[in-house]
């Protein structure tokens, strides 16, 4: 199974980064637009449609203040498995580290995967800087 992680700093308070991140069925204008272009809840699912077109269904898993985190699946497609999270983390009062880990099969969609995690990370942090102020 491949396993990937990323993480990324952000200009922001943990709690606003946290806010956008936990907002799951709004990811399309409060923490990734763009890379996702729509999003809708039903009931626990979210139907993410992204910039390039492809429309998926995440079960979404838990989503844990606590922790600050947000997990998911994702059903369909070419995946045998796919189970990811986004996780927030405080670097002090205006810094945020947010990592997103994804575990998925088969093993050869790791790096398209992984090339997407980048670009929404990017995406992210551009957000909830802009939006921070």
């Amino acid at each position: 199974m491949a396993s990937i992680r990323r993480e990324v700093l952000v200009e922001a308070r943990p709690q606003h980064a946290w806010a956008a991140a936990r907002d799951v069925g709004n990811i399309h204008t409060r923490l990734v637009p763009g890379f996702v272009t729509d999003c809708r809840l039903e009931g626990d699912v979210r139907i993410v449609t992204f910039g390039n077109g492809l429309v998926v269904r995440e079960p979404i898993l838990d989503i844990n203040d606590d922790d600050r985190r947000v997990a998911w699946a994702a059903e369909g497609g070419q995946f045998k498995h796919y189970n990811a999270s986004v996780q927030v983390f405080d670097e002090g009062a205006e810094r945020t580290r947010i990592v997103w880990i994804a575990d998925l099969l088969p093993n050869e969609l790791a790096p398209t995967v992984g090339d997407m995690i980048e670009q929404g990370l990017a995406v992210m942090k551009q957000t909830l800087e802009r939006s921070a102020g």
